[in-house]
């Protein structure tokens, strides 16, 4: 993706227009001109590009796509015929999954409620950020010393939506004022992205910027030229198997945020490593670790880092973390004690027990992944099987996380989902993944196969596929959804 070079400040980052595919790894492809996150491979030809001769010649192309399109809608309406009814438009953990940490349920001897610093859990008191030995297990992932880090309640959501509002209200290390007092915030977000991370900036009235996304991570270029606003607060960043399009930053583009010159004194990288250790098939993503440049750069306030067991043990009920530089995690910890008492101590603890320490919590990990690889595989399949040689779309091929990002033909992801929902199959709404859930290109298709089982997962798949299919022929026929 580039963004367009007429355009500047909050234009700049929305008016997006498509680019020529690079080639390289981490994508498959069946389209070979549109806007991709990911390199791709380029397969096939697109039965559309050719131009069709003229006289007979043409009226026999045409009679062909007719025929084409009728072929696919008679698959279409026999699917739907089917009566699926399928759900792959969360990335939730399957019950498999969650059984994988029942053991956490009585992972508690009543006689033993005491931390290792002999704390109580039961009651209140103990260390404000937490349990030190929990701290110890996730410190080492976030890139950050035990001490850096806050382990807190349930949602490692809930503390970047506290993290916003007490900037809004009382700015941040570095603030001359609160984020309020600034006409128009704005807030940069690598797109396609997490519709969460949107939408708690447009419950503030804060703008959101659109950046292109790389196979490395966000645009730099783009990046650059927009935080040179004052206005820009914020940056929102998954680097790891990014949601939904699985990239993992690249190290120069890390390092180039954290060196960049930003136009507000109190810019803030909100760094969610919510996949740090989903890894499909046991293999880490290597990434560079944010708080340690930012530091290096001189720059050491700069990044907000936060994580979760939520899709590690059970959703909703797991430990949210925070981790930043000594001067940003007493500034959390100044805030968050006038919120409350403090966080679910005997959740901690009880995760402390269970997790153990980092080898364990990767062993755990990778019985996560043999759940989700075969999935992942089965979403390949089908969209390698069908779609290959119609330039349709292009798809990822994450190492990890929970989704597969999907960048149809220009103009045709909406109508695509909507058919797909008519066969019985549910996905996140088209895009949703963008700002303001407006792709500008009508391209994007997120699909989350984790929590459906292995057969369904199966299904779903081949109605996407044939439904990205439809949606082009229709399209290609002028057809809409007639």
């Amino acid at each position: 993706m580039t963004a367009d070079p007429g355009s500047t400040g909050s234009d700049a980052a929305v008016r997006i227009r498509p680019a020529p595919l690079p080639a390289g790894r981490g994508r498959a492809s069946a389209l070979t001109n549109g806007r991709p996150p990911h390199s791709l491979q380029t397969l096939g030809r697109d039965m559309t590009q050719t131009a069709a001769p003229t006289g007979t010649d043409h009226a026999q192309t045409e009679s062909a796509a007719g025929a084409s399109l009728d072929r696919l809608r008679a698959e279409h309406t026999a699917l739907a015929s089917r009566g699926l009814r399928l759900n792959i438009a969360r990335g939730k953990p399957s019950p498999a999954q969650l059984d994988l940490s029942n053991a956490l349920l009585g992972a508690l001897d009543p006689a033993d409620c005491k931390t290792a610093a002999g704390d109580d859990v039961r009651n209140y008191g103990g260390d404000p950020r937490g349990l030190a030995e929990l701290r110890a297990v996730f410190g080492p992932l976030m890139g950050a010393k035990p001490e850096q880090v806050v382990a807190g309640g349930n949602s490692s959501l809930a503390m970047m939506h506290d993290c916003l509002v007490w900037a809004l209200l009382k700015g941040v290390p570095g603030s001359r004022e609160p984020w309020s007092a600034v006409p128009r915030p704005a807030f940069l977000c690598p797109a396609p992205g997490y519709e969460k991370h949107h939408l708690m900036c447009e419950e503030f009235g804060i703008e959101l910027l659109a950046v292109p996304v790389t196979p490395d991570g966000p645009d730099m270029d783009t990046v650059e030229r927009l935080v040179a606003d004052p206005r820009v607060k914020g940056m929102w960043c998954v680097p790891t198997y990014a949601n939904p399009t699985g990239e993992t930053y690249g190290a120069r583009t890390v390092r180039r945020l954290a060196d960049m010159a930003a136009g507000a004194s109190d810019f803030r990288i909100f760094w969610d490593d919510a996949y740090v250790v989903h890894h499909l098939r046991g293999h880490a993503a290597s990434k560079a670790e944010i708080i340690d440049l930012c530091a290096a750069a001189g720059n050491p306030d700069r990044p907000f880092v936060f994580a979760s067991t939520s899709k590690i043990t059970f959703g909703g009920g797991g430990v949210g973390f925070f981790a930043g530089s000594p001067r940003n995690v007493e500034w959390y910890l100044a805030r968050d004690s006038r919120r409350g008492v403090g966080p679910d101590k005997i959740n901690q603890l009880r995760h402390a027990c269970f997790l153990r320490d980092v080898d364990n919590l990767g062993s755990h990990m990778d019985a996560h992944g043999a759940l989700l690889a075969p999935k992942f595989d089965a979403v390949q399949s089908a969209l390698q099987g069908r779609l290959h040689g119609h330039n349709v779309a292009t798809w990822s091929v994450p190492r990890g996380g929970y989704f597969v990002s999907i960048e149809t033909k220009p103009g045709i992801a909406r109508r695509a989902v909507e058919l797909a929902q008519e066969a019985g199959v549910t996905l996140t709404v088209a895009g949703s993944t963008w700002p303001y859930g407006r792709d500008p290109n009508d391209s994007n298709i997120r699909i989350a196969p984790s929590f459906a089982t292995l057969e369904e997962v199966e299904a779903a798949a081949e109605v996407i596929a044939l439904s990205i299919l439809l949606a082009a022929a229709e399209q290609a026929r002028g057809a809409g959804g007639a």
